[in-house]
């Protein structure tokens, strides 16, 4: 057996055993969905970080680094800077209302079935688009160690996160994620310290080494960002979108109160933002070693692998084979963790939205309803692995910004105006959340990411990559106009 192959062993098992240790534990469907609330404030600060801290800004991130600089540094302070927003916009009045999906906060205000439906649509939507993210990512991996097919990679990832939600819910999933989260903080620390070694400690070699390579391209946006319409509209589904990812939404109540939920929020801050500086140091450490080295390289010039797989060269050429496969089952691990948290978001909209609330009227039977979650998981999961498949050759940093898109325009605005807006009403909600959803996955399509890039069209139908300066105001618009009819 090979290092690598040992390793990711070692990491399954490690995981497996958090789960069923967790499933111990999970008597209830309060246990399911939200650990019971018993969970510490760092350890949910932890976990929380843990959630965001996924393979685009881990492999994805080093890899536009790599390949377009500048450009992966807007992407990480564009979403740094969500998290004061969802510190002071939701965190507190999010745990105040006592639920723990999308659906849920919204039928709290409005009886009526049209918003629920609306609510399990849109975070189906972001969960699903976030999977297929990950998905790729573990794929391209796995691909690339084992020389196992796409398919088969990714089914491999799929078969045990479902394992881990089906089997552990939250508890599972959280300490999974707290596991994950410090693996994902020591391997960053030592890519660093590798590289600044080879810079003789000074960041500003490393700079200077970038610009001799890359000249002023290396520290200024590229072609895809040089349009400030495309770079504002980038920044906005970016920051926003974090305030509507449903698997970091369902953190809020893991705690036992707003106050334990605002200092997890503050925590997980510290943390992404201390990632981000590590970051910077590993992207920019892969553009001076790895992009010049031919060892790296095929024939036709392409980086082996593809670009998402930058750190993990980045690792071979700082530390040989056994750096290098450290590196890729913590990047293994980091997406088990993050893709776990994604289904249990996505279970619990099927199974205690649609399900329990919408279907049973609150009247299910709770085993019925932990059996509709397990299916649920099943279903996101297949569905996920699938849809995959067709993105396979997309920067899942790119992805990943396409995703926080659809959440900024379909779950923000809805939850913004539900807690803050005494004039929303059910129609304004069924029809502000039609808007951002149809509008933000449309453009999407439309756009050079998907028509041209996956789907293989000259040109694309809409000119930009990134559609939230367009359908967030058009959700927000869609919801003022609906709650001002009287009839």
């Amino acid at each position: 057996m090979s290092a690598s192959q040992l390793l990711f062993a070692c990491l399954a098992l490690l995981t497996l055993a958090l789960t069923a240790a967790a499933r111990r534990r999970t008597a209830s469907l309060n246990d399911f969905y939200t650990a019971g609330g018993r969970l510490p404030a760092w350890q949910n600060g932890l976990a929380l970080a843990g959630d965001y801290l996924s393979a685009a800004a881990f492999l994805g991130a080093a890899g536009m680094y790599l390949g377009q600089g500048y450009d992966s540094l807007a992407y990480a302070v564009g979403t740094l800077a969500g998290w004061p927003l969802l510190l002071l916009l939701l965190a507190g009045p999010l745990r105040k209302q006592g639920r723990y999906t999308v659906a849920g906060v919204l039928s709290r205000r409005f009886d009526h079935a049209g918003v629920r439906l609306v609510g399990i649509a849109s975070s189906l939507t972001v969960t699903l688009c976030y999977l297929i993210v990950q998905l790729v990512g573990a794929g391209k991996l796995i691909e690339l160690l084992f020389g196992l097919p796409y398919l088969a990679a990714v089914g491999l990832v799929g078969a045990l996160m479902m394992a881990y939600v089906a089997l552990g819910g939250m508890l599972a999933a959280t300490w999974v994620q707290m596991a994950k989260a410090s693996l994902l903080f020591v391997c960053a620390l030592l890519l660093a310290a590798g590289v600044m070694a080879r810079y003789g400690g000074s960041p500003a070699a490393l700079f200077a080494a970038a610009g001799e390579l890359r000249g002023p391209a290396a520290f200024l946006p590229s072609q895809a960002l040089a349009d400030p319409v495309e770079a504002l509209s980038l920044g906005l589904g970016l920051s926003l979108g974090l305030l509507g990812l449903p698997h970091v939404l369902m953190r809020f109540f893991t705690v036992a109160d707003a106050r334990a939920a605002r200092r997890s929020v503050g925590i997980a801050t510290w943390l992404v933002a201390a990632f981000f500086l590590l970051n910077l140091i590993i992207g920019y450490g892969a553009m001076t070693l790895v992009g010049p080295d031919p060892q790296f390289h095929a024939a036709d010039g392409k980086l082996i692998g593809g670009g998402n797989m930058a750190a993990l060269h980045l690792a071979a050429l700082l530390g040989g084979d056994f750096a290098r496969a450290a590196v890729a089952a913590v990047a293994f691990a980091t997406i088990l963790a993050v893709v776990a948290g994604l289904m249990l978001a996505g279970a619990s909209a099927v199974s205690h939205d649609l399900y329990a609330g919408w279907l049973k009227r609150g009247r299910a039977d709770p085993r019925r309803e932990l059996k509709a979650s397990r299916l649920a998981t099943l279903g996101l999961g297949l569905a996920a692995m699938l849809l995959s498949t067709v993105f396979q050759q997309l920067n899942i940093a790119l992805m990943m910004g396409l995703a926080f898109a659809i959440a900024a325009s379909a779950n923000f605005p809805l939850l913004l105006l539900a807690l803050h807006w005494r004039g929303l009403t059910a129609r304004g909600v069924v029809w502000g959340g039609a808007a951002g959803i149809v509008s933000s996955l449309l453009l999407i399509v439309c756009g050079p990411a998907v028509w041209v890039g996956a789907l293989g069209h000259a040109q694309p139908l809409f000119p930009y990559s990134n559609p939230a300066l367009f359908s967030l105001p058009l959700a927000f618009a869609a919801a003022w106009l609906g709650s001002s009819r009287t009839n």
